[in-house]
């Protein structure tokens, strides 16, 4: 599939079409975006993920204008009864779990990879959703079982309802009614108000997208370029053999305030440790992530990265799982083909340096990636 392709993902819109028209600018909603046979999540499947250690879940109920907030993991009997109406179980990052979730996740990456976040998938009883609120990021809203209603508007006020455990809107003027069935699939931009109510049983999926902000970015970025500073590495020192004597000896000296400036200008306009350090960090995994080792691989598989890592690269690096290394020639293509693909075939493989394969067997000894036969 080519990125001019319509698919049915996106209502028969190529993904080129629906990012010029749709990303980040207004709703679009697509019947049938998924087939019946593809919506492979279950209750049982998903109340046994919430009540794992490492597993991020909220379970919300509403009563009347009140509503409650409880954070997991949830044991069956911590959990209400089906019967009792007005309550929702939210599991976050079940693309990380489900290798059927984590398909689902794999059809959304028109987009680059940077900006997918994760798949929370959650189950409803008649009336329950988590009230009108709206997101800083995109989302797509995809049923999987039973049917939701969305009612979506622009955000004209933002104001908060409170002493509220949820941010809910206090004025939300809904623009559009819908109601999903399984397949059913809405996108959403940034700041649009929406609110999901479940109309009888229902699971619902939302595929998020990460929007971090710009000091976010820059905090990280910055961390991550300060820890790479070598200590040992020889640095000018202040020197000041022009400083006068002074009756003012509390001031900062001007000299030393732009010796200061300098020193923070060198460090951020050094563009491959800039680089570096971006990808490192837009690589790292989520903290509850965790991989197990996969041990010796044969020269002779085709290999698979885990479901669970982050491979990213740009004209110098390969990123991937928080660290960066220099890459370049066929080595440089093979591994980029690796963060696309996310796979490598046996002719692939094999073209392969000798320092290259050590470091894939390395990542293979840390489970980052496994022979393609295995499960990732």
């Amino acid at each position: 599939m080519t990125t001019d392709t319509p698919i049915a993902l996106l209502g028969g819109l190529s993904p080129r079409v629906f990012m010029r028209r749709h990303w980040q600018k207004k709703p679009l909603l697509i019947r049938q975006a998924i087939s019946a046979a593809d919506l492979a999540v279950d209750r049982s499947g998903l109340f046994a993920l919430a009540g794992r250690e490492g597993v991020e879940s909220r379970l919300v109920e509403r009563r009347g204008t009140d509503w409650k907030l409880r954070h997991g993991p949830f044991s069956r009997r911590q959990l209400p009864p089906l019967s009792r109406a007005d309550w929702t179980l939210l599991v976050q990052g079940v693309d990380l779990h489900a290798p059927q979730v984590h398909e689902l996740l794999s059809r959304f990456r028109f987009a680059p990879d940077v900006r997918l976040d994760d798949v929370m998938v959650s189950f409803a009883t008649d009336g329950g959703g988590v009230g009108p609120h709206f997101d800083s990021y995109d989302v797509f809203l995809l049923q999987l079982a039973g049917k939701r209603e969305w009612r979506i508007g622009r955000t004209k006020n933002m104001s908060i309802v409170p002493g509220m455990p949820l941010k809910l809107l206090e004025h939300f003027e809904p623009e559009h009614t819908w109601t999903l069935e399984p397949g059913d699939m809405l996108y959403l931009p940034p700041r649009w108000a929406h609110d999901g109510v479940a109309r009888g049983e229902c699971i619902t999926a939302s595929i998020g997208f990460r929007a971090a902000s710009r000091d976010e970015v820059g905090t990280a970025v910055l961390q991550r370029m300060l820890d790479g500073v070598d200590d040992a590495c020889e640095s000018p020192l202040y020197r000041d053999p022009d400083q006068p004597a002074t009756d003012e000896p509390g001031r900062i000296p001007p000299a030393l305030a732009a010796f200061a400036a300098d020193a923070v200008r060198r460090l951020v306009e050094e563009p491959r440790s800039l680089d570096c350090a971006l990808g490192e960090w837009l690589s790292e995994p989520k903290p509850q992530v965790w991989f197990d080792a996969c041990g010796e691989m044969e020269r002779r598989a085709a290999i698979v990265l885990d479901r669970r890592s982050r491979m990213l690269y740009d004209d110098h690096h390969v990123f991937i799982n928080g660290e960066s290394f220099m890459a370049s020639g066929r080595d440089a293509t093979l591994m980029r083909t690796l963060a696309d693909r996310r796979a490598l075939d046996v002719a692939a493989v094999s073209k392969l340096s000798a320092p290259a394969w050590e470091l894939v067997q390395s990542w293979a000894d840390q489970g980052w990636l496994h022979p393609a036969t295995d499960e990732a």
